[in-house]
């Protein structure tokens, strides 16, 4: 087993077992022996009672809740180890007509991951995943959940552009998928949202049409995933987008089963 294999099965097995802690009752993780962990109830408490007079540690106790222990940020290092593999990529035929890889962006302890299929112009220019109009609109539904950009991780499998936006070839993903595997190895989110067929068909291994896969959670090693429309689809076909409500609503209500804080209007 090589160290990154092996920092990665740590990764795991911390998040893991932190998530064991939590589930307990402990809302954190000791930073020495002999330092207390504090129940659940009572950071709860001391949270509620700052939050009646000021709305802004609200929403930073709001936000540490959805992030799972880990440490000392041991995630963010795997996944910067993930980064340095990958390098300056030259394994599939895209390399020599990109600008930036787009690596992803957002939470290393992110509880829910976003995958699409591959970055697109706007994303090819800037290095960050999701930032033309579908990932305006992205941004517009994970408000609209509760959440925020800065909360989720969002990534492609594909980290360079196919000229045109053309469809992933299976060449390509062959090359890029070990890569979004260790990021979400990494990461170890609570829920993954695959946004269009090729990222439910690389992770499901499935050739089932993404309209008969959406709807219903399915299991990435023993992560639930939901498989949905992806936002550039909407852009073309806007009647989707009440499907698309559809299986968000069903991603909300496990958050909220998990016990993973959102704002709820």
């Amino acid at each position: 087993m090589s160290d990154r294999d092996e920092l990665l099965q740590i990764v795991r097995q911390v998040k893991e077992h932190a998530a064991w802690l939590e589930r307990g009752g402990v809302a954190g993780v000791p930073r020495a022996i002999g330092e207390s962990a504090r129940p659940r109830a009572a950071a709860t408490a001391t949270a509620t009672a700052t939050a009646t007079g000021n709305a802004s540690v609200n929403a930073r106790v709001n936000m540490n809740a959805n992030a799972t222990p880990n440490a000392d940020g041991v995630a963010k290092r795997a996944l910067a180890l993930v980064r340095d593999e990958l390098g300056d990529c030259t394994r599939c035929k895209l390399h020599p007509l990109r600008k930036n890889i787009v690596f992803g962006v957002g939470n290393p302890d992110a509880p829910l991951v976003f995958v699409g299929e591959a970055p697109g112009g706007d994303e090819d220019r800037t290095g960050e995943p999701f930032v033309g109009a579908a990932g305006q609109l992205l941004t517009k539904m994970i408000v609209a959940m509760g959440l925020s950009r800065e909360e989720v991780y969002i990534c492609n499998i594909l980290k360079c552009r196919p000229p045109g936006n053309r469809n992933p070839e299976p060449d390509e993903i062959a090359e890029c998928e070990p890569f979004l595997k260790k990021q979400l190895a990494a990461i170890r989110p609570r829920m993954i949202v695959c946004l269009g067929k090729f990222a439910a068909q690389c992770l499901l291994r499935s050739d089932a049409p993404i309209s008969r896969l959406r709807g219903q959670f399915k299991s990435y090693e023993g992560i639930p995933l939901m498989p949905t429309f992806h936002p550039a689809f909407l852009l073309r076909n806007p009647s989707a987008k009440r499907e698309v409500w559809s299986d968000l609503q069903l991603v909300m209500a496990e958050l909220d089963r998990l016990g993973i804080a959102r704002r709820k209007s």
